[in-house]
């Protein structure tokens, strides 16, 4: 453990933010560079000696959190980094980009704030990465196998990067123009610089994984082809079916899903474009969705130069403490203020849009909602509660509803579907289809970063084992696992 007073001696302390007035003039991260390392290692030394660290079961990746903060807090960079990726291929992504979990299960939270496990994590991995303690790992020797891996999002890298390791030849398709996925174009420059995705592929091209981009199994490559062609595969394609608003005057120009909106402004961010085609500047913008997606789609409308940004949200606004029903330490749904959050706009919960409104030209220009109660779990309009807001940007971001079936990639491989309209798979990752795995959102439904980075790993785990016949590489997930925390 590290310091046994630590939770005694120093309150918690989280990294810093830039100033809101000059973050929003520029698409860098939005933490202060260099001022989160010399709290850190009082802020590991608050991790206490609790006998059950329940953080193991709030993180789905089953992190060594108590280890890697006692070497944190011993300043062992080395050695943390060691414990770090001992569970988890990727931990500058999930150190960003994760909602922590495993700080909602944390034994200290009970009664006081708890351990800053996310920003030890992030510390430990880039100080990593400075020492040069993060090198490629070839494998000693080939199997002779070959996988193929669909998608290059977190759970196909981690996939992709635990096969190549065990000694298979492992090549990731990827649809877009590069490796990444959602991680790429989906979380923008401000929440995680790319420069932490293309050191890691730099990373995976040493040890041996190929790269294939441009390439959408389904459609530029028939699945059935690409099944004959390789021992294996692992589809991580995610869940990437945008859940669509199906109200009068969808159709109006200047409604788009989330995923339309902000790869534009990513593209931008990679010199591909000088200007998005698909601009909040100047405008009236309304985000429907008040989730993490919907933070994102908020803080780059800022950055564009927006008129005026709101949110909406169809549930009520959460409490600021823990509700009766999610006791420690499972993961509560308490009310969050994002980064996005803290550069303005406004949040509006407990309301439905009714419908768009547009002008001559077929441009929508207003938003007509109403408020919402909930009776028998289901929202009810509030009579006399319909108004509308100016709209003349709307980004759709309510969620996902599965992975891609227009592609073809189900239908040729012939895949089976669960209830949920997700991959169906068994206890090792595996499809109805011999030799054919799934892993991630695709087969999960959408989740988080981490259960992504855990599902790649386990699946990986399951190839292994019907190419060879056994295993070494760590299993740290079923298929029906849940984690205490989600």
């Amino acid at each position: 453990m590290a310091d046994p007073k630590g939770f005694l001696n120093h309150e918690r302390e989280v990294a810093k933010t830039r100033p809101v007035d000059e973050r929003v003039k520029d698409w860098n991260e939005v933490y202060q560079p260099g001022s989160l390392l010399p709290i850190i290692s009082k802020q590991a030394s608050r991790c206490m000696d609790c006998g059950i660290p329940f953080c193991h079961n709030g993180c789905p990746l089953g992190n060594l959190i108590p280890e890697w903060n006692d070497y944190a807090y011993r300043e062992d960079w080395t050695e943390a980094s060691e414990r770090l990726h001992a569970t988890n291929n990727f931990p500058e992504f999930t150190g960003r980009l994760c909602p922590a979990p495993c700080e909602s299960a944390c034994v200290l939270g009970i009664n006081q704030p708890p351990v800053t496990i996310k920003n030890v994590e992030v510390s430990i991995i880039d100080k990593a990465w400075d020492n040069g303690d993060v090198t490629p790992q070839p494998p000693e020797r080939l199997s002779g196998k070959t996988v193929a891996v669909i998608g290059s999002g977190p759970a196909g890298l981690a996939a992709a990067q635990q096969l190549t390791r065990a000694g298979h030849t492992v090549a990731v398709y990827e649809r877009a123009d590069r490796i990444g996925g959602l991680l790429r174009y989906g979380i923008p420059e401000f929440k995680m610089e790319k420069r932490h995705i293309n050191r890691r592929i730099e990373q995976m091209r040493a040890e041996g994984t190929k790269f294939r981009t441009e390439v959408e199994i389904g459609r530029d490559l028939d699945a059935k082809k690409l099944r004959k062609r390789y021992d294996a595969v692992v589809i991580a394609a995610g869940a990437t079916t945008s859940r669509d608003l199906p109200v009068p005057g969808r159709e109006l120009n200047g409604i788009h899903f989330a995923m339309e909106y902000l790869p534009l402004a990513n593209k931008v961010q990679e010199g591909d474009l000088t200007v998005a085609p698909i601009s909040a500047e100047g405008k009236h913008v309304v985000v429907i969705g008040g989730g993490d997606t919907g933070a994102d789609c908020v803080g780059t409308a800022h950055r564009q130069g927006a008129a005026s940004v709101t949110q909406l949200e169809i549930m009520p606004r959460p409490g600021e403490e823990r509700h009766a029903g999610q006791p420690w330490p499972t993961f509560p749904m308490l009310y969050k203020v994002t980064s996005a959050h803290e550069e303005g706009g406004e949040r509006v919960y407990s309301v439905s849009t009714t419908h768009f409104e547009g002008d001559e030209d077929g441009n929508v220009q207003w938003l007509h909602l109403t408020e919402v109660e909930f009776k028998d779990g289901r929202p009810e309009p509030k009579p006399g509660t319909e108004r509308k807001i100016p709209a003349q940007l709307v980004t759709l971001a309510m969620g996902f509803t599965g992975t891609d079936r227009e592609n073809g990639l189900v239908e040729q491989f012939g895949l089976e579907l669960d209830e949920r309209g997700n991959v169906a798979r068994d206890a090792d990752f595996a499809t109805n289809v011999p030799g054919v795995y799934v892993a991630g959102d695709a087969g999960r439904g959408q989740s988080l970063i981490v259960w992504a980075i855990a599902e790649g790993r386990s699946a990986a785990r399951g190839v292994d084992r019907f190419l060879t016949g056994v295993s070494a590489l760590p299993a740290p997930i079923k298929p029906t696992d849940r984690a205490l925390a989600v």
